[in-house]
């Protein structure tokens, strides 16, 4: 049975201005759709929602031709680049705003957090937006008052609970909304992001409490995210939007493939290929990490060392140090390392010839999966020698020390780092 269906929807904005920006556009608006009855003439011009590119209309299409339909219990991750159309999409099925054309339907009361501080009176207590919220969902007094002393223990702010929420942080207002979205018995949640705004232990008991509502409780689940780690814990199917249109309907997998890039990795050039920048008096004729300069295989690690071996020739002497840097297949950086763990030694190349060899000792944190690599030579205080930006696709085997999921391995980017080794 299907919880939610979207029926060829789409949502066409006017850029700058309300309305069509003119008294005889809107006329003609007017007198067609509700005089002749027709579609409204200003749908049939627009440009695909790409907004880093000036177009020669003024009409966008934010959502164009969406069809896909979500079965009661799924759990779905909608992702996508900025302004690709993500929040336009839950905003349409949480009846924020009307779809411009096609039709949603959805069974079932729906609790959605679209941003922080959805839903909330800023002048009322933590308390009172809990009864409103509920009564907005149709739930009777005595069906929130039941569930009051379990939300507030979930959002952590018992001791703000009576007082107005205008008070509150952002991330006091994201708890309280999420523990209302969550325990007010809603069949569809629809989460938009807002988790970010967390900390790393808020996150976890989320995305804890949004697996048992799916799983346990066997009610839907709309997730959009940027947290690639969360996305994969989480959902078992992806949905991934291109400017306004919806690009991959899959696996979570499979999806996360395809956003991210990796099944579209070149992996037909050397490591060498990738070189962003280097001068013009260094060649570099060949980079090897774990033996191997060609990124078709995978480069796996199994151990705690990550070896790197740079072969050129220079019509210059230089000084050198070289840095890898780690990052997640979204690009958000893990850490930057050099031989023995910023302990790394400036040393000399002189004309001609030279092969340099680094043994990178890797991070504990580490968990098992991908990751990105970028490889730098570089001197203290002075521009780069070598740059070579996802160079190579590192899977790590096993984790190194139990530390837990990604999600904890990107909310703790470099702090702590001196004590990880």
């Amino acid at each position: 049975m299907n919880a939610i269906e979207f029926d060829h929807v789409g949502k066409q904005y006017r850029l700058g201005l309300v309305s069509t920006g003119t008294f005889s556009d809107d006329l003609t608006r007017w007198w067609t759709m509700h005089v002749r009855h027709k579609e409204d003439p200003f749908l049939k011009i627009g440009e695909t929602n790409d907004r880093s590119q000036k177009g020669s209309s003024n009409y966008v299409w934010a959502l164009k031709d969406i069809n896909f339909n979500v079965e009661q219990g799924d759990v779905v991750g909608i992702i996508g680049k900025n302004g690709a159309g993500k929040s336009t999409l839950l905003k349409l099925l949480s009846r924020v705003t009307a779809p411009s054309v096609g039709e949603i339907r959805a069974r079932g009361r729906i609790a959605s957090l679209l941003e922080v501080g959805t839903g909330f009176h800023p002048e009322m207590t933590g308390r009172e937006n809990i009864y409103l919220n509920g009564a907005i969902m149709g739930m009777t007094k005595q069906e929130i008052t039941r569930k009051l002393d379990e939300i507030v223990d979930f959002s952590g702010c018992e001791r703000y609970i009576d007082t107005p929420v205008k008070r509150y942080s952002s991330g006091m207002t994201v708890r309280l909304g999420f523990a209302i979205a969550a325990h007010l018995e809603p069949e569809i949640l629809v989460v938009d992001e807002v988790l970010a705004v967390g900390d790393a232990e808020f996150q976890k008991k989320a995305i804890g409490k949004m697996q048992d509502v799916s799983k346990g409780q066997g009610r839907t689940v709309l997730f959009v995210s940027h947290n690639m780690a969360a996305v994969k814990n989480l959902c078992h199917r992806g949905i991934v939007l291109e400017n306004g249109t919806l690009a991959f309907d899959g696996s979570t997998n499979e999806a996360l493939d395809y956003y991210l890039g990796s099944n579209r990795f070149d992996n037909k050039k050397k490591i060498k290929d990738f070189i962003s920048y280097k001068p013009s008096y260094l060649n570099i004729e060949s980079i090897l990490l774990n033996g191997t300069d060609n990124s078709e295989s995978t480069i796996v690690s199994n151990q705690r060392y990550l070896d790197v071996e740079i072969s050129g020739s220079t019509k210059e002497p230089f000084s050198y140090d070289v840095i890898v840097t780690f990052k997640t297949l979204s690009d958000v950086p893990l850490a930057s390392l050099e031989e023995g763990h910023f302990k790394g030694k400036i040393e000399q190349v002189e004309i001609g010839e030279f092969k340099i060899s680094k043994k990178i000792k890797l991070p504990k944190y580490l968990s098992k999966g991908d990751c990105k690599i970028d490889i730098v030579m570089h001197h203290p205080n002075v521009a780069y020698i070598m740059q070579c930006q996802g160079c190579a696709i590192l899977h790590i085997e096993g984790n190194y020390d139990g530390f837990g999921t990604p999600l904890e391995m990107t909310s703790r980017g470099f702090a702590g780092l001196e004590n990880d080794f």
